[in-house]
């Protein structure tokens, strides 16, 4: 999905939220459950779209032998889920005005349930009738909103969706706490420097999962430019463990995995006080943007867990009074999320055991008990990097935000920095991104840093048949600026110079 069509996804959401706020009894906070539905249904119908013809295919060259398999247990080989008949997009959005709507949409969430078992009680299905209590027509209306979705858009829409809808309403439970969800952009950038090409990856904050789609999407990435140099990789898919504490986002983060064919566990868990996957030291790769600067965490649950304790506990400086004994509080937890990436690492082989995190800035310098964990991390050699953020790089927020890298498998005691504060793209006013070219010229710094050469080699030559490839496409409008050179140039070393130019460019067209 390119950023027009993104743009029009955008436009087409706040034309269903406006529909939504004057014709139903939804709260704002409300929107979002069932528009995410009508789109995961439309993002399920394009991928199984995709894979028809070869499930189809399949299919009749079984039938009748040994081996033949129904088409449901083969569309879930082909593409993760199988859609029968009533479960498609293009059925629902062409039902006859007197059909019950609402009971034909849940039908067709309860049909994708059936044959996606990790989804079971995931998707909206009773939601839909509450659309249909202000207006006939309202269901109808948003079903043909979301039917131009691109067929070939993937990636992290549900993340996008849940960005947009937080920063168009300013929902509560995104700002509460210092949440807020992470950019494509920024993962993107995690993601390129701590390179989790396979194995495990885990997210105790993982919202809407887009940590993972983008950690998938880089190995698929990485495993492409592997073909293309001709070398073996492993075909393994990640498998991704998730834990976020409210479970209308749960439910949206599994929703992802299933149109994103990810492989893993999502789970509802508060990380201060639950670990469902007994976490300590555990994964090969860790990446999250927890909550920041939550004061409101009882010591007592967090100070005999090795998840929280091994690198040292924030505490309050001043001396806690005999009446508070046993209700004192971490004066920021911070540092508690910082001690859980590090603890969850593995001890692993040389190309795992990293953590890429979303930190508040003022945990860079923080004082007392904090810059006393601090310093037992940099002791222990795990900090490998620190980058400082744009601001205005959230949507509900401007705050300034600070990026930390974990690796337990450093070869030698030095700290990489990176000061990207002015490297950014406009979006609009309030808004900023890292453009893919801005991502790929951080993160190779950190390539650099760690004797990748071969890979800035790499990313040079991308863009120079970038830039061949477009000098080609615009050879009829090079010529006309040569011949404006040619005669306001003076001296003859110049004209020469050009002319030049324009003889390569003519050997160019030839070609």
């Amino acid at each position: 999905m390119n950023a027009e069509q993104l743009k029009q996804l955008e436009d087409d959401l706040w034309s269903a939220a406006d529909n939504l706020r004057a014709n139903s009894d939804l709260k704002s906070s409300e929107y979002a459950t069932p528009v995410l539905g009508l789109i995961f249904l439309k993002f399920a119908d394009n991928k199984y779209k995709r894979a028809e013809a070869a499930i189809t295919k399949e299919h009749a060259a079984l039938q009748g032998t040994r081996r033949e398999k129904p088409i449901s247990e083969i569309a879930i080989e082909k593409c993760g889920f199988y859609l029968p008949d009533h479960a498609r997009y293009k059925y629902l959005l062409e039902l006859p005005e007197k059909e019950d709507l609402a009971k034909k949409i849940k039908q067709a969430m309860e049909a994708v349930e059936e044959y996606k078992p990790e989804l079971d009680g995931i998707l909206p299905k009773d939601e839909y009738v509450a659309l249909t209590r202000t207006s006939n027509t309202l269901l109808a209306e948003l079903l043909k909103n979301f039917s131009n979705i691109p067929a070939d858009a993937n990636g992290d829409i549900f993340g996008k969706i849940y960005e947009f809808f937080l920063g168009k309403f300013a929902l509560s439970e995104g700002q509460k706490g210092g949440e807020f969800f992470t950019p494509t952009s920024v993962v993107k950038l995690m993601v390129e420097i701590i390179e989790p090409h396979h194995g495990t990856v885990y997210d105790p904050a993982c919202g809407s999962a887009g940590m993972f789609v983008q950690s998938q999407q880089f190995v698929e990435r990485h495993r492409k430019k592997l073909d293309e140099l001709g070398k073996a990789h492993d075909e393994d898919q990640l498998y991704v463990y998730g834990q976020e504490k409210t479970l209308d986002t749960v439910k949206l983060a599994k929703m992802n995995l299933a149109v994103n064919g990810l492989r893993g566990e999502i789970r509802q868990a508060n990380s201060y006080t639950e670990n469902p996957f007994d976490g300590f030291g555990k994964f090969d790769f860790v990446m999250a943007n927890p909550p920041f600067n939550v004061d409101d965490v009882p010591l007592a649950s967090v100070e005999d867990d090795p998840r929280f304790n091994t690198y040292g506990l924030p505490r309050k400086k001043t001396k806690v009074k005999a009446s508070e004994k046993g209700k004192e509080t971490v004066p920021n937890a911070n540092y508690l999320w910082i001690n859980l990436f590090a603890t969850s690492l593995k001890d692993s082989t040389p190309d795992s055991g990293r953590a890429a995190l979303v930190m508040a800035n003022s945990a860079s310098d923080a004082r007392h008990s904090e810059a006393d964990i601090r310093q037992t991390l940099i002791e222990n050699n795990l900090i490998y990097g620190v980058l400082t953020m744009p601001s205005n790089m959230f949507y509900t927020v401007t705050l300034p935000a600070t990026l930390w890298f974990f690796d337990k498998n450093k070869q030698d005691d030095r700290i990489l920095f990176i000061d990207a504060r002015n490297i950014f793209s406009v979006i609009d006013k309030a808004h900023r991104e890292f453009s893919e070219e801005q991502v790929q010229n951080i993160a190779i710094i950190s390539k650099l840093h760690k004797g990748k050469r071969a890979d800035l080699i790499r990313l040079i030559d991308s863009y120079f048949r970038s830039g061949m490839e477009q000098l080609l496409d615009n050879l009829e409008k090079v010529e006309p600026v040569s011949e404006q050179l040619l005669d306001v140039l003076d001296d003859t070393q110049g004209k020469q110079a050009v002319g030049e130019l324009v003889s390569q460019w003519q050997g160019l067209k030839a070609l």
